[in-house]
């Protein structure tokens, strides 16, 4: 029955990710039209989720997020909170690498909508333009979203974070709004199995500007490590109940320091 309904998800989801970006073409006259675009996008995807997979996705700390511009740090385990952030976040502009502005259709709607992308083949300069595409955004007023391990990464792997985070957090002068998630457990990034339950996104309490670069560091790394562990402990336990358990490959048991 996973199996199957796994199957019955990703063909629904494909058909309609393919759907929207053709019939989607005429917001390409628009950025505004291309985010209303990809929240319908995201909509439709979370109601096709817990409809056909049986996966529901559960928002908490929502009274967290503050009004205005933003740097917004969230975990990365797999697709599914790239396309849930869309929901929940108007006006969100998310970090992410070059080379996916030239994915044919998919690349025409990120460079319209306004994505702030790091060419990394400029290598020391490519800080310092991701640099000024950022405070471009925050100028705007726009939600500026960054994984801050750079990739997707299996649940409870040890942590990687890169200093580009710090870096930003340091320069935008604006509050940084941590993340945490499960999601891994239920879309993994490896697989194509989509596991009924509840998936969990929680906005942690903000940090607001200010502090001393590696303070911040140290801080969002520890708050972010030691929810996303205590979801995916809770998480864990329903899955083996269900029986419907996560394989080692994709998931390493590790534990944050409290």
């Amino acid at each position: 029955m996973l199996a199957l309904r796994s199957l019955a998800f990703n063909i629904c989801f494909y058909a309609l990710t393919t759907v929207l970006a053709v019939a989607g073409l005429p917001t390409l006259v628009s950025g505004r039209a291309v985010m209303r675009l990809a929240y319908l996008w995201g909509r439709i995807t979370l109601w096709l989720l817990q409809t056909v997979a049986g996966t529901r996705v559960e928002f908490r700390g929502l009274d967290n997020i503050p009004p205005g511009p933003m740097l917004v740090a969230a975990k990365h385990q797999s697709a599914l909170e790239t396309l849930a952030l869309c929901t929940v976040l108007p006006n969100f502009a998310y970090i992410l690498k070059r080379e996916l502005l030239f994915i044919p259709l998919i690349g025409w709607y990120l460079s319209r909508s306004g994505m702030v992308a790091i060419d990394r083949s400029k290598g020391a300069r490519a800080m310092s333009l991701m640099n000024a595409a950022a405070v471009e955004a925050i100028r705007q007023g726009r939600r500026l979203i960054i994984f801050p391990e750079g990739t997707r990464r299996s649940v409870g792997a040890p942590p990687a974070y890169k200093q580009g985070l710090s870096h930003l957090y340091t320069a935008l002068h604006v509050p940084c709004l941590p993340v945490a998630l499960n999601t891994g457990l239920f879309w993994s990034r490896n697989s194509l199995v989509r596991r009924s339950g509840t998936a969990i996104i929680e906005f942690l309490p903000i940090i607001p500007p200010g502090l001393p670069r590696q303070e911040f560091q140290v801080l969002v790394q520890d708050r972010l490590e030691a929810a996303s562990s205590a979801l995916a402990d809770g998480a864990r336990h329903g899955l083996d109940a269900a029986a419907h358990p996560v394989p080692d490959a994709e998931s390493t048991p590790f534990r944050s320091r409290r």
